[in-house]
C-alpha cells in the first residue's frame, strides 16, 4: 500500500528500528526490494536518485514505482533521493511520489534553508513528506572508487540542525556522522553522538543514514539506538546482483547461449536475498 515517508517513520519510531530505503533504478531491483519486503512483512521505502537519470529516466521508472507501491501488501513509500533542483522535485511530486529529498548540502547554509522551505511548501500541496540534508557525506549518491580521506565531508552541527529543522519544517534530516556513499575501503569511523544530539535538540526528528551499505552490524545497531530511523542502502545490494551475474556467466559452458533475461533474473534473486538480510539488520533481528 502506498504511504508517505512520515507514515513509515512513525512505524520506525514506534518500534525503535530503522526502515530500509532502497534505490530501485530498474525493474529487477524494484522486484527484489518489494519482494523482500512482502516476504518479511516489513514496511519499505523505494527510492530513485536524480543522478540515476543516465540509467533510466524518472518519467519512465517513477510511475512504475508508484504502481508497485500501491499493489504491495506492505506499507511502501515512494521517495525521491538526492533531488538537486526544485524543478526535479516538482516532477517527482507530479508523478505521485510520497516523499522527496532536497539535497542542498553543498550549498551555503542560507541557500540550502531557503530552497528546503520551498520544497516543504511544494510537498504540502500533495501531502508528501520532506527529507533534507545538513552536512555532507562527501560523494554523490552514485559515488564510486576511493571513499577514504574525503576532506569534503562536513559533519552535521547539532545546534545548526535544530535551527534548520525549526525554520524549514522538514519531516526527516539526513545527517553526516561518518558514512560515505559508495564502497568502503576501510572501516568507517562513525560519530553516534552527532545523531544523539541532533535528536535531543530537534524533538526527536527521524535521522537518516546515507551511505548505509557496508556498515557493520554492530554500527547499524548503534546508529539505530542513537536515533537513525531511515537507512539508505544501494551499493552493496547492486554489487550483489553484479557478483551473481558474473558467477552465472562463469559457470556457463562455451557452447551454452547467453540470455540477458537469465542474467537479470539471477541478479534480481541475489539482490532480493541481500535486501532481506539488510532489512532484518535494520529491524534489529
Amino acid at each position: 500500500m502506498l504511504v508517505t515517508l512520515n507514515e513509515v517513520m512513525k512505524i520506525a519510531e514506534e518500534k525503535q528500528i530503522a526502515v530500509g530505503s532502497f534505490n530501485t533504478p530498474n525493474l529487477e531491483s524494484l522486484q527484489a526490494v518489494i519482494g523482500a519486503a512482502e516476504e518479511l512483512k516489513f514496511p519499505v521505502i523505494i527510492q530513485f536518485a536524480q543522478c540515476h537519470e543516465p540509467w533510466i529516466s524518472l518519467e519512465l521508472i517513477g510511475p512504475i514505482m508508484v504502481e508497485a507501491a500501491k499493489k504491495a501488501s506492505v506499507p511502501a513509500c515512494v521517495h525521491l533521493d538526492h533531488g538537486e533542483t526544485l524543478e526535479y522535485l516538482e516532477k517527482a511530486l507530479e508523478i505521485g511520489f510520497t516523499g522527496i529529498m532536497y539535497d542542498g548540502s553543498a550549498l551555503p547554509y542560507e541557500e540550502n534553508l531557503a530552497n528546503t522551505k520551498k520544497a516543504v511548501a511544494m510537498a504540502a500541496k500533495t501531502g508528501a513528506s520532506v527529507e533534507a540534508e545538513l552536512g555532507s557525506m562527501g560523494k554523490r549518491e552514485s559515488g564510486s572508487g576511493d571513499t577514504d580521506g574525503d576532506d569534503s565531508k562536513i559533519y552535521t552541527d547539532p545546534q545548526q540542525a535544530k535551527e534548520f529543522v525549526e525554520a524549514s519544517g522538514i519531516d526527516a534530516l539526513a545527517c553526516s556522522f561518518g558514512t560515505t556513499h559508495g564502497i568502503y575501503l576501510t572501516t568507517p569511523k562513525l560519530d553516534f553522538d552527532v545523531v544523539k544530539n541532533v535528536r535531543a535538540l530537534t524533538n526527536d526528528i527521524p535521522v537518516v543514514m546515507h551511505g548505509g551499505s557496508g556498515v557493520s552490524r554492530e554500527d547499524y545497531y548503534k546508529a539505530i539506538q542513537a536515533g537513525v530511523r531511515k537507512i539508505n542502502y544501494f551499493t552493496y545490494m547492486d554489487k550483489s546482483g553484479g557478483n551473481a551475474a558474473a558467477e552465472y556467466l562463469k559457470c556457463l559452458s562455451a557452447e551454452e547461449p547467453v540470455f540477458f533475461s537469465s542474467i537479470s533474473m539471477v541478479a534480481r534473486d541475489a539482490m532480493k536475498e541481500n535486501v532481506k538480510a539488510a532489512m532484518k539488520m535494520f529491524a534489529l533481528e
